[in-house]
């Protein structure tokens, strides 16, 4: 038996029982979104979801697990990278599985699945029951399935216009980007396990679970999914044409990228100098000096576009948008 595959979900006759966590200020139509999914899952033969609106009080842990508490298989979070990482942190060590319904510009775990802003294809995802067990990073009481960051990609989220990120998607975060490509850097001791701290001048630290960035870019080549291990990129250009040749490194899929260490670990801990911007699957967390993770191996179960064991998640994601958009009209058609 396939370990990656939840043969339990698939064992099941008929559709499975499933919640949606919407943020509705990320949603243009709210009543068509609504339409649309249950529809589609009507067409698919399964019950109608439950529906969970988001606050600013509570960003989604708690409708998560109020859906996990009304006995559901599959909870969509659909809204931007806040919501999934609030839904994840509902999910983390239960049974009931993670779909992403991305409605947010720029949506981390949706770029690494191949699904961009694609409903049809996060819909088709969930029926055709593909599951992955993955690991999890925890932050306090925080958890992330892509990344966490502390400095330049912080701060770079921190200054990315909303109404420009609306408008022109993804290239915005280049434009907050260049605004800090000259701010000073800034000194940290990194402590990987039980190893010696490495000290370090530096522009960002990530704490990766999987290696793709925004707009499909993958940082990290190594880094897996569900190998129970974090990989830990320690960024250190200082002037314009380090970033340059990093980022064309980056670009180019180069094994070597140049002002960039690659470290792997259970157990990561960032103390800097001074506090910093901080991130988690690209949603801004509280600044601070210190950044401290914990990998925890097999804590979530997500629908992927195929339950292989490959590092890259959206295996077969375009062939799974196809089939989504039939599945989508078909229930229109009804």
């Amino acid at each position: 038996m396939d370990a990656g595959q939840d043969t339990r979900h698939a064992a099941r006759p008929g559709g499975l029982r499933s919640a949606v966590v919407v943020n509705p200020v990320k949603v243009t139509d709210l009543d068509e979104l609504r339409r649309t999914v249950d529809e589609t899952l009507a067409a698919a033969g399964w019950p109608a979801p439950l529906w969970y609106e988001t606050s600013v009080d509570d960003p989604g842990r708690g409708q998560t697990e109020q859906a996990v508490a009304a006995g559901v298989d599959v909870v969509f979070a659909c809204g931007g990278d806040g919501t999934v990482m609030s839904c994840v942190s509902g999910l983390v060590g239960t049974e009931v599985a993670l779909a992403v319904l991305p409605q947010g510009t720029g949506n981390l775990l949706a770029a690494n699945l191949g699904l961009s802003n694609d409903l049809a294809a996060g819909l088709e995802v969930a029926v055709e029951r593909g599951r992955r067990r993955l690991d999890v990073g925890a932050v306090d009481d925080h958890h992330f399935v892509v990344m966490a960051g502390m400095g330049f990609d912080a701060q770079m989220l921190a200054d990315t216009s909303e109404t420009t990120k609306a408008r022109i998607g993804w290239p915005a975060y280049v434009m907050g980007a260049a605004r800090h490509l000259r701010d000073r850097p800034m000194k940290v001791a990194i402590r990987i396990d039980d190893r010696p701290p490495v000290r370090r001048r530096v522009r960002s630290v990530l704490i990766a679970n999987v290696g793709r960035l925004q707009g499909g870019v993958t940082l990290l080549t190594e880094a897996e999914p569900d190998d129970g291990y974090l990989d830990v990129a320690v960024l250190t250009p200082r002037t314009l044409g380090h970033w340059l040749a990093l980022g064309w490194a980056v670009l180019r899929h180069r094994d070597r990228v140049p002002r960039m260490e690659v470290f792997r670990g259970r157990r990561v801990e960032i103390t800097s100098n001074r506090a910093q911007p901080r991130e988690l699957d690209g949603d801004l967390i509280a600044p601070g000096r210190k950044l401290l993770a914990e990998i925890r191996p097999g804590a979530l179960w997500l629908c992927v576009p195929r339950p292989a064991e490959d590092p890259d998640l959206a295996e077969d994601a375009d062939a799974v948008a196809e089939r989504g958009e039939r599945l989508v009209e078909e229930a229109r058609r009804e």
